[in-house]
């Protein structure tokens, strides 16, 4: 087995094991029972799946044509940035719509922390609102100075 066909054996792996984390993935979807868990499927071993083709693309090229594309490089990183943050986003964006988790989950760790920090802010609000009035206040008593300046003169 010569270099060249070497290389193009683990750009074949690459690309094989991307497949096979794509059809895994898809299985998660489909059989995990809440919006949660498919997320989880969804996001991580599709990333992987990406990022696992796109770098036996890219090791294919490099050795067949001694092409190093930066767009492939670029797809790495993007997918691999942008797509766990987007599966998260959308399970908060779930948890906070009150979408129904699985029966079989244990424990919701997410529940205490939102109810802390509503409870800090209610805090901030009324302390918010207490400046406010206590800077009306003052607002009131500088217009009536002026006033009564304005009146002696």
């Amino acid at each position: 087995m010569s270099g060249n066909e070497m290389i193009e054996f683990v750009a074949a792996l690459f690309m094989l094991g991307g497949a096979i984390m794509a059809v895994i993935s898809a299985i998660g979807i489909i059989r995990f029972p809440d919006v949660y868990t498919r997320s989880h499927a969804g996001t991580k071993s599709s990333t992987l799946a990406v990022l696992m083709t796109l770098l036996g693309a890219f090791i294919y090229f490099a050795s067949e044509q001694g092409f190093y594309s930066v767009r492939l490089l670029l797809g790495i990183a993007f997918v691999f940035l942008t797509a766990p943050v987007a599966g998260h986003l959308i399970t908060r964006a779930a948890y906070r719509a009150s979408v129904k988790m699985a029966d079989t989950t244990i424990e919701d760790e997410l529940k205490d922390v939102i109810k802390e920090v509503q409870e800090e802010t209610q805090e901030e609000k009324k302390s918010i609102e207490e400046l406010k009035e206590n800077t009306d206040e003052v607002n009131v008593e500088k217009i009536d100075k002026n006033d009564s300046n304005a009146e002696r003169t």
